[in-house]
This record gives C-alpha cells, structure tokens and sequence, in this order.
C-alpha cells in the first residue's frame, strides 16, 4: 500500500504539464501548477483516508457478511465476467484481422471491382437514341426536409442520365404543409425544365422510411424500370454517378446491388464529426470492402447504392419489421443468391450529424435494429437451403454476432465495466494481452486506414468508448425486442440549424425535459465518476498502471456528460 507515491508522482507530470500548457503565460503559471500538484498528490491520501474511516465505522458483522459474498459470489462472478470478455476479444480480434488483411490485399494488389466484373460503358447508338440506356427509377425519401430538399433534388435532376430514360420519385413523407408546399414546388419547377420526375405523398406514415419505399414501388410507372437508385434527402451524387454504376448490373446478370462510398460535406465542423469519418472511413474502407471482395455481400446502407429492381422482388420487397431496413432486404437478397459489388471510388456526399443527441439517437437505431435483424432472421438464414454452409456461418457469426453484437458488447463490458471495476478486486487478474495488445493492434489496424487522421486515434478510441455504452444498451434491447426496439428518430441534418424531430406516431424515445437537462447528459456523468473513483483506488492502492486509462476515460465520460461534445444549439 505504499506503492501510491511512486504513481501519484507520475500523474503530478501529466497533470502539471497539462496545466502548465493551460495557463498560458505570466505568473499564472506557478499558481496552476502548484494547484495541479497539491490535486494530484492530495487524491491518493484522500482514498486512503477515506477507506481507513470506511472499515473502522462498518460493525465487524458486516465485514464478515462482506467477506463472505465476496468470496462466495463476488468474485466468480468477475472471473467468468473477464473469461467471457477474453472469448469476446478473440473472436473480433480475429474478424478484424481477416477483414483488414482482405481490404490491404484488395488495394495491394488493385483488384478493383471492374477486374472482378465486367463493366463497359454505355453509350448512345445513333440509329437506336438513348434506348440502349435502361429505364431508372430514382427514389428521394424525404421527411419535413426544409433545409436540404433543394440540394437533393437538384443533384438528382443533374444526373448524367437520358432524361427519358429516368424517372426521379420524390417520396414526401413531411408533415409540415410549408415544407410539403415547397417540395412540391421544387418538383413542378424541375418538371417545367423536361425532367421526368413526379411528386408522392402517403396518407399515412406506416413502415416509415420501408413504408415509403414500398409504396413509391407500387405505383404503374415503375414497371418500365429496371433499376432503382436510392438517394436520403441530404445525399447529392456526382453528375456521372449513373454512368458508373449501372453498367455493373447491366453486364453481371448475378449483381443485385451496386453500393457507393459515403463521401462527407461537414468532417473538419467539430471533433465529433472528424470521429464519425473514421468510423465511417473504416466501415466503408474495410468491412465494406472486404464483404464486397470475399463473399460478394455486405449490408446496405440505404442510401447511394443502387438496386436491380427484380433482385428486390425475389428478395420479398422492402420490410419493416426492423429499423434497419436496408440491411434486411441486403440480408434476404443474399438468401436468393444474389451478390453485391461495393465500388470503393464511386462516392456519393453527404452530411454527418453533428449533434450528440442526433448522433446518439441514429446509433440506437441502426445498432438495435441490427441486433434484432439477428433476432428475427437466424432461423430464417440457418434454414434456407440454396445457400452454402459457408455462407450461412458468415451472415449469422461474422456479418450480425460478432460485428453487430460482440463487438459492442466487448468495447463497453471489458474496458470500461470489468478492467476499472476490476482494480476492487485483487483476486482478479486480466492478461496483458487482453489490456493491451488486442486493443492496440485493434487502432493500429484501423490507423492505417485512416492515416491522415491518426493524430486523433486517441479521442476516437475514448469517445468510442463513451458510445459503447449507448450501443450496449441498444443491442440488448434489440435482441430482446424490448420497448424501444421499433422507435424511430429522424436526424434533420444541415449546418447550424442540427435539430431532431420525432415522427408523430412514433413512440418518443426522448421525452419532453426541461432546460436544464438539455444540455447535460446524466448517464455519462454518473458512470464518470464511476471511473474516477475506479481510478483513485487502483492508484492508491493498484500494482498497475490501469488509472492512466481509466482517467482519461472518465473525462471523455464527463466532458460528453456536460454537452461539450459536438455543436450545440443552446435553449437557454
């Protein structure tokens, strides 16, 4: 117990050095660091004082009755806790491992997609016109999109696509009669410019956004249509974006989908955004690619990819029996047969959310939606009989358990629940491995594929962390089919007006709360004092260096707690 000074010692340099950088110039400067001083040496004598009192003002039956749960039930518990997060480690250790090594190979060697598929491009005959074009149908699901509708619609209309050979479906599921007003207006103005493009509301918000999508099939004129593109209200794709997709579906009969890159508008507005890109960026840059590479699937997002329309009938049709609708269709695609081409080079812009809130509600969303398409479809996947074996193992352990289920569950339960709570508990010791090397190789992977953002690998890995938490609850819930399993949260997206805005006949996810709670988010604030009082104790009385961690992790869980994470729009 006397190791504490040797440590606290260590911490006085970082949190010195920090205030000294802090105070800036002139005779401020002593005053911050000797009060960084008197802080970090004072909190070891602080614990120690206080656990001293703690045990002599307990009556000795409660330190036997103490003693003997935790021997009896305390620490088992723990040990099957660290064993289990041990299994959990290895296993996304290894997919991330494959995926990577995949994805390196693919740019390595350069097996682009038009090396793997043919791809010619398409032209038009001067006899035949713009016939040998296919007829596409361009879907733009929208919903009280004030701020972007105009964007959207116009890089639609500009596409570089016969424009009788297009029909651009606007499917306004707004219920602001301003806002509908003027998208309807958008679509006249375009209509009076030559542009085939029709305008469809729903007397009804059913299925939400697979509700929409489903209906804007149903109607007579897409019958001519061969293919289907799929734009989100705030996505606007290059003028050739056609020009490069279609022939893969028009020359591979087997391609069902031909899915794009996210491209961003708004990554340098905050930290928080500049997290989101390498998030995204490994997504696109790694898992997308090495599905795409290996087993020709991987799950749609929704948006920028564009559909053989035939495909999404045989697959059954849009379904929204999930909140991720795009991965069910891609899932069931699969299921008949169907392969998928992501085109690394073929990118689509669009725009992140760029505040927590919104961030946090989208997260709950596609990370409980994915954990109960898990639910939903493993007897369905495991049953089908014209799929490989092989295949069925990666849709239900590689593509939904360990990257959509495990790899939340681990982030969250290892490295901030069991390794800080581990520090109470002496019988309890977690391999170097397990602390250290799976986690670094882990960022380092992930490093490499983002390289020009490597300087913000450290505030990716503590803000991902922070989310872990919110993806844990999501995913229980999802598999659970819990309460809020179906709720639906549509982000509104665009600069400085970030707002969120529930739709009417869903259920509310996030209550009506006062001012006050607007901006701090509690959840954060008491599981960061969780960690701060976890890392007093292991530096007073710890043989190891798991405080520096769990500090710093529990500011990253205080300053998201304050709202200081992302742009905020005070109501104050």
């Amino acid at each position: 117990m006397e190791a504490w000074p040797l440590r606290a010692a260590f911490i006085m340099l970082l949190v010195s050095a920090a205030a000294t950088a802090a105070a800036g110039e002139g005779g401020r400067e002593s005053t911050a660091v000797s009060g960084a001083l008197f802080l970090a040496g004072s909190i070891p004598r602080g614990v120690e004082a206080m656990v001293v009192s703690t045990e002599r003002m307990l009556p000795h039956w409660y330190r036997v009755a103490w003693a003997t749960l935790r021997k009896a039930a305390v620490v088992p518990a723990m040990k099957v806790a660290v064993s289990l997060c041990l299994v959990l480690s290895v296993m996304l250790l290894v997919e991330v491992v494959f995926m990577s090594f995949v994805s390196l190979a693919v740019k390595l060697f350069r097996l682009t997609p038009e090396k793997r598929y043919k791809w010619e491009t398409i032209s038009a005959d001067l006899e035949t016109g713009s016939s040998d074009y296919p007829m596409v149908l361009v879907q733009i699901p929208m919903y009280n999109e004030k701020e972007v509708y105009k964007l959207s619609i116009g890089a639609s209309c500009g596409l570089s696509w016969p424009s009788d050979r297009m029909i651009i479906q606007v499917l306004d599921d707004s219920t602001d009669p301003e806002i509908k007003d003027l998208v309807e207006l958008e679509c006249k103005i375009w209509a009076s410019k030559g542009m085939n493009i029709t305008y469809e509301v729903r007397d009804n918000r059913k299925g939400y956004k697979a509700g929409a999508l489903k209906e804007g099939m149903q109607h007579s004129y897409v019958e001519q249509c061969d293919y289907v593109v799929i734009f989100d209200a705030d996505f606007q794709p290059e003028s050739d974006f056609l020009m490069r997709a279609i022939p893969f579906l028009v020359h591979n009969p087997k391609l069902a989908l031909v899915q794009a890159r996210w491209e961003f508008v708004n990554p340098y507005e905050c930290l928080m955004t500049r997290i989101q890109r390498m998030t995204l960026d490994y997504h696109f840059k790694v898992e997308q690619e090495a599905g795409s590479s290996t087993y020709a699937f991987f799950g749609f997002n929704g948006t920028g990819g564009v559909w053989r329309i035939s495909a999404i009938k045989d697959a059954g049709g849009w379904n929204d029996r999930t909140t991720v609708e795009d991965m069910d269709l891609a899932v069931r695609a699969s299921l008949q047969g169907w392969k998928f081409v992501y085109v690394g080079d073929l990118k689509v812009k669009s725009e992140l959310p760029s505040s927590f809130s919104a961030y946090r509600h989208q997260q709950h969303r596609w990370t409980c939606g994915a954990a109960n398409l898990l639910r939903k479809s493993v007897f369905e996947i495991w049953m089908t009989k014209d799929v490989s074996l092989w295949k069925k193992l990666y849709l239900l352990y590689s593509f939904l358990f360990v990257r959509k289920v495990v790899a939340h569950i681990v982030t969250f339960t290892l490295y901030c629940a069991v390794i800080p709570a581990s520090v109470f508990i002496p019988e309890i010791s977690i391999p170097a491995w397990a602390v250290v090397y799976i986690p670094t190789t882990i960022t380092f992977l992930n490093a490499i594929r983002n390289f020009s953002s490597i300087h913000a690998i450290p505030f990716w890995i503590l803000f991902e962390n922070v989310m872990a938490m919110h993806r844990v609850k999501a995913t229980i819930v999802g598999l659970c089919e819990g309460d809020s399993a179906n709720e639906w949260v549509v982000t509104e997206k665009l600069g400085g007006t970030i707002r969120e805005k529930l739709l009417p006949d869903a259920t509310l996810i996030e209550k009506a709360s006062p001012k006050f709670s607007h901006r701090f988010y509690f959840a954060e604030l008491g599981f960061a004092v969780f960690l701060f009082l976890c890392a007093s104790y292991d530096l007073t009385y710890g043989e190891d260096y798991y405080f520096i961690y769990i500090y710093l992790q529990s500011i990253a869980f205080f300053i998201v707690g304050l709202g200081y994470v992302g742009t905020f729009i005070s109501s104050f």
